[in-house]
């Protein structure tokens, strides 16, 4: 059996190293586990989030997984990250959820082949019928709209005919008096701004995605602090 390191006197700090934080934890130190949490909720909990694809659940699932991590602290090798070592906890936690439900679960590094293999399609059928899918359809026709009006008048009115209306190159220089050399060149230069614009606001919109508010951050570290043993619990001020 390993021995185990008492817990440091002084206590942990956010400046700590997440090698560190995993030694205090491992000596019963409930204070930098909580860091620990702290430092990589976002990351666990999105990673969780995305196999259950619901917010309790991807919770709940963290907590658990916290659970199973403090017990498995001493274990922790410096070979690999914490965040990677976390993270496999709380996978193969999310994974047995699903199992428990009675979904079929595919291995993650091998999911996108089975689907390729199978033509599983990934989505559900007949999705222009479900509530969530027409509102999601229209902000995203929201953005678009916002984004075509954003273009340069020259480039704006070819694009909308071209790509909105589905003029063919002809008819378009024949309604604006272009010649089809400058609708093309204008068409093609609006569509890649707009691609460019939208990438943009796509790559700002996914930093934002299943936000981890700091409301849900706090709920999971008091939630996983209350069940650790008795005498794990942080020191007070």
């Amino acid at each position: 059996m390993s021995h185990i390191a008492p817990t440091p006197s002084s206590p942990p700090s956010p400046q700590d190293s997440d090698a560190g934080l995993a030694a205090r934890a491992a000596g019963g130190d409930a204070q930098a586990f909580a860091l620990i949490m702290r430092r990589h909720n976002q990351l666990l909990f999105r990673t969780a989030r995305s196999i259950l694809r619901s917010d309790d659940e991807a919770e709940d699932a963290l907590q658990e997984a916290y659970l199973r991590a403090w017990r498995a602290i001493g274990s922790f090798r410096e070979e690999a990250r914490l965040s990677t070592w976390l993270a496999r906890i709380v996978i193969n936690e999310a994974l047995a959820r699903l199992r428990r439900r009675g979904a079929q679960v595919i291995p993650l590094d091998t999911a996108i082949d089975a689907a390729a293999e199978t033509g599983e399609p990934w989505e559900e059928a007949d999705p222009d019928q479900q509530p969530e899918r027409i509102a999601m359809r229209q902000e995203i026709r929201n953005l678009i709209e916002h984004r075509i009006d954003r273009l340069p008048e020259a480039y704006r009115t070819v694009f909308m005919l071209r790509a909105v209306e589905e003029m063919s190159v002809s008819e378009t220089a024949e309604m604006l008096q272009l010649n089809e050399a400058t609708v093309r060149t204008r068409f093609l230069r609006a569509r890649g701004m707009l691609r460019e614009h939208l990438s943009r606001d796509i790559d700002v919109a996914l930093g934002d995605a299943f936000s981890f508010a700091g409301a849900r951050c706090d709920r999971i570290v008091a939630g996983v602090l209350a069940r650790l043993p008795e005498g794990a619990q942080p020191a007070r001020d």
